[in-house]
């Protein structure tokens, strides 16, 4: 394969890649429905990775809004660092950005700071 073709195919997988994973749009030749599906699936698959890192987060958000609320989390955020990072980025975006009771905030609160404290689990 020639330093072209291998660059070309980079550039491709790249863009594949980025419409999976972070909400670019689908490259030519893929079909954005399709991708989309996809796209839901890997953070789905994520989601679950994640609770099993953190089994507290569906337990204290609730099932149905974890899932909720990690989809918004993870659509257009690729994953940047391991699983465990990835719970406490997501604990840290309920926290700011979703609208919860006081009793689940509060929850939530002080399993964030149990775990980015000074001596974490």
């Amino acid at each position: 394969m020639s330093d072209d073709a291998r660059a070309r195919l980079g550039r491709a997988q790249a863009a594949l890649l980025s419409a999976l994973v972070a909400g670019a749009p689908a490259p030519p030749g893929f079909d954005p429905d399709r991708l989309e599906i996809q796209a839901r699936a890997l953070r789905a698959k994520r989601a679950d990775v994640v609770a099993k890192v953190a089994p507290e987060l569906p337990e204290l958000l609730g099932g149905r809004e974890y899932r909720r609320l990690f989809a918004a989390y993870a659509t257009g955020r690729p994953m940047d660092a391991n699983y465990r990072w990835d719970a406490l980025n997501f604990a840290a975006y309920a926290l700011k950005e979703a609208r919860l009771p006081r009793r689940r905030r509060r929850e939530l609160k002080r399993w964030y700071k149990h775990r980015t404290g000074p001596a974490p689990r």
